[in-house]
């Protein structure tokens, strides 16, 4: 697999605007100030692959990036800090919400949360919907490079701490400007998108 040959295919406004045929898609998930772009830049190796913009909450859509084989990167729209009517945040929740519950390619969801304000209540919203959905979740905390070591590695076990009962949720610390954690999160999506199905069927193997 990859990374570099990533590149955007398709924005969809609507579940029924996806991508058909496809196999597998990891998604990326945040608040609109959560660095997503820089993270999905810093992931593929391409600076300009999904938009970065100074005012947060400017994706408005569901973008799709191909990987290969009718696999995707998925570029979720962010949530927190756009400026605009209530009624097209309610519309992006909803269209939101519509493809994490019914896209069946949907394989793993990448949740981006600020080091220095982890696990807001977006954060802890879409934590208990994967753990609903039994859709394992990845927390990137971002901006890792804003900190110092120390206190860095001090939030991620307490973050680590509070994930202990969540089944399918792991987290790590990643930097789109150090690219710490880079290779680690390229790992999980490998993990994710090229899955075989037929480990979910196997027999345990005897001692």
């Amino acid at each position: 697999m990859n990374f570099n040959n990533v590149h955007f295919e398709t924005s969809a406004a609507s579940l029924a605007d996806c991508p058909p045929g496809s196999l597998a898609e990891a998604a990326f998930a945040g608040r609109s100030n959560a660095g997503k772009s820089s993270a999905i830049n810093a992931i593929t190796g391409h600076s300009r692959l999904a938009r970065i913009s100074k005012t947060p909450g400017r994706t408005q859509l569901i973008n799709f990036f191909a990987i290969s084989d009718h696999r995707y990167l998925v570029d979720l729209p962010g949530y927190g800090y756009a400026k605009v009517p209530m009624a097209v945040k309610n519309k992006w929740q909803f269209e939101l919400e519509q493809y994490l519950r019914r896209r069946e390619a949907l394989v793993g969801l990448i949740l981006l949360s600020d080091i220095r304000h982890p696990l807001k209540e977006f954060d802890e919203m879409m934590i208990a919907w994967s753990q609903q959905a039994e859709l394992p979740i990845h927390i990137l905390l971002t901006k890792s490079d804003k900190l110092k070591r120390g206190a860095a590695q001090n939030t991620l076990l307490a973050v680590r701490k509070l994930l202990e009962d969540r089944a399918g949720a792991t987290v790590q610390l990643f930097s789109s400007v150090s690219n710490n954690g880079l290779e680690e999160a390229r790992s999980i999506l490998k993990s994710w998108l090229y899955r075989d199905p037929s480990d979910d069927n196997e027999e345990p193997k005897p001692d």
